[in-house]
């Protein structure tokens, strides 16, 4: 039996704006509520449980599949002010007034966005391995990138490739955390499907070529800030975590050495001791 909490955390249900979402909830009993936004193709499962559980020591911990997502009903929406708009629902009716998120790739997009959309919703935000959308002079994503992203099935390598750095030591900690996955009590999420997989396609394209994007208003967001990445990410170049804590006010940025876009995954002491600090 697995010693981590999130793999004994029984999934709950609520329904909001036609929507039966799908979440889990754990850790300490009291503080503002952190609420997690999951990256292209993810449901709750793929979060590594021994990062949560660093967080969970001192916050409540809430993870959720967005409409149209693993366990959770409904359609995804195609763009991510949707997706905001759909999280942004989930948290109102789940009883919280006050949240702080963390969002990661994808994710990290649909928190900027909750961030200028709900400002009296949103205390404080973490940026995990994500953009604004739209910035000049961004690094091109090279293509093998989305050539193992949009494979039917992931394989140990695949993942390998998109969450961390081409070196033995990053590869050894890839291959400690998927080693850590997969271990739940309940039966496995389903994949997310195709439908799902489409519209998230849509809204990355249109959020990366600024459409709608973060990027011309990041100084309104006017909460504190903790924008975070690998030095080697291959899938959202830290150039953009640069860029963001140029114009977010109250912000400040960490770069982990000999990691990637999973660089929270092969740091989960490291990091999540960093998280917690900027949450107190």
């Amino acid at each position: 039996m697995s010693a981590f909490l999130t793999d004994a955390a029984k999934t709950s249900y609520i329904e909001a704006d036609g929507v039966r979402f799908a979440y889990r909830s754990f850790g300490a009993a009291s503080g503002v509520p952190l609420v997690f936004t999951h990256r292209f193709r993810a449901t709750m499962d793929d979060w590594d449980p021994a990062f949560l559980d660093v967080l969970a020591r001192e916050r409540p911990i809430i993870l959720f599949d967005n409409a149209g997502i693993g366990l959770s009903s409904g359609d995804s929406a195609d763009s991510i002010a949707g997706m905001a708009k759909s999280a942004a629902e989930f948290i109102v009716k789940a009883g919280h007034d006050t949240v702080d998120v963390f969002g990661w790739s994808m994710g990290g997009a649909v928190a900027q966005q909750l961030a200028l959309d709900r400002p009296d919703l949103v205390r404080r935000v973490v940026l995990n391995g994500t953009g604004p959308g739209g910035a000049p002079d961004a690094p091109r994503t090279p293509d093998k990138v989305w050539e193992v992203a949009l494979k039917p099935a992931y394989e140990a390598e695949d993942l390998l490739y998109l969450f961390f750095a081409p070196t033995e030591t990053s590869r050894a900690a890839g291959r400690t955390h998927l080693q850590r996955m997969n271990k739940r009590q309940e039966a496995p999420e389903p994949p997310v499907k195709l439908e799902t997989i489409k519209a998230q396609v849509a809204a990355l394209g249109a959020w990366a070529a600024g459409k709608n994007s973060a990027y011309a208003r990041l100084a309104e967001i006017a909460m504190p800030v903790l924008i975070a990445n690998g030095s080697h990410d291959i899938m959202v170049h830290a150039y953009l975590s640069y860029i963001m804590t140029q114009h977010i006010p109250n912000s400040r940025l960490t770069l982990y050495p000999d990691a990637g876009h999973g660089f929270m995954f092969q740091y989960p002491e490291l990091f999540g001791g960093h998280v917690l600090e900027f949450l107190r």
